[in-house]
Order: C-alpha cells, then structure tokens, then sequence
C-alpha cells in the first residue's frame, strides 16, 4: 500500500510539471479576446483522473496552476486567472472521467470528451459572468461590464473561445488514445 501511495504522488508530481510546462506554451485565437488563451495543460490532469482517479486529476490541476502562480505571477496580485483555469480544468475533466469510468472504450472517451467540453464552456460562461468577471473588475479596478455588454462579452467571447479550447483538446487526446489505451488500463487496474 505504501509502494502505490508513493507511486501515485511521484505520478502526480510528474504529471504536474508537464502540465505545467504545457501551460507555458499558451495562445491566443484570432478574433476572441486576448486574455483568453489555449494550451494543452488540461491533458495531464485529464490522464492522472482516468488512470488514479478525480483527486488525482483535480490536484495536477491545482499544481500546475500554483506553479504558473510562483513562476508567472498575476496581473493583479490576485491569481483570479489561475483560479479560472483551475474550475476550466475540472470542469473538462470530471466528466470525462465519469462517463469513461462506465464506458471504458473510445466512444466512452469521445463522449465524455464531448461532455467535458459542453461542461467547460457552459460552466465558465456562467462562472465567468458571475465570479471571475467581476473579480476582475474588483482588482483591476475597471470600470465594470453590466447587462447586456457582459452577456455579449460571454456569448461571443468566452462560449465560443471554451468551445474551440475544448475542440482542440478532444482532438489531442483522441490522437493520444488509440496508442495509450492498453497503457491507461493497466493503470487503472493498478490504481483502483
């Protein structure tokens, strides 16, 4: 028990620096906003919840994120868009791992990729419009979006930008998955 304990938490670490260094290699889409920015980050914290399970997953996303903290900082002092990147992660992965959880095959995957993706950017849109949006306003000092100019900024900036992020990321671990199954088996078998 001590030996798989062990192994999971050197697991987790790794899992984490890559996501991290991932999370380096972020940008931006043409015509959305460029606060907004892709990266693969979510990939590791989607195979550590597959393989070990949704802590595991949740922490690789909390470690990366502390990690871009202490190296990158944040705009505001606050790190509100390492907070925003956390709940877009769990919100990806969770579903993932829930629907591959009972249907562990490549539909299973695609589905739950599918869903993760609706989960992230429906999610985020809501968050967005009612926590980090505003967070950021508080501690830039903006002058605040209201009404119908923040649900503009949702639907035609936030929505859609979670849906291509989701697109890409579904596509990166589809092109994953067809070598790795055998290996995410034996590690799911050796985790549960």
């Amino acid at each position: 028990m001590k030996n798989k304990k062990l192994q999971s938490m050197i697991a987790i670490g790794m899992l984490s620096s890559i996501s991290f260094i991932l999370m380096l290699f972020n940008f931006p889409l043409p015509a959305l906003p460029a606060f907004l920015k892709v990266d693969f980050s979510d990939v590791p914290a989607l195979i550590a919840a597959i393989t070990m399970g949704p802590a595991a997953g949740i922490l690789v996303a909390f470690f990366k994120n502390v990690l871009d903290w202490l190296f990158q900082g944040s705009q505001t002092g606050v790190p509100v868009g390492h907070m925003a990147n956390f709940a877009t992660s769990i919100l990806f992965i969770m579903p993932v791992y829930l629907i591959y959880r009972k249907m562990s095959n490549k539909k299973g995957i695609l589905v739950g990729l599918t869903m993760g993706t609706l989960s992230m950017a429906i999610g985020m849109s809501v968050l967005n419009y009612f926590v980090f949006l505003p967070m950021y306003t508080y501690f830039l000092n903006f002058p605040a979006e209201t009404g119908s100019a923040l649900f503009n900024s949702i639907l035609l900036g936030i929505l859609p930008f979670n849906l291509i992020k989701g697109f890409m990321l579904t596509a990166v671990v589809l092109l994953m998955f067809n070598s790795l199954q055998s290996w995410i088996e034996k590690q799911r078998a050796y985790y549960h």
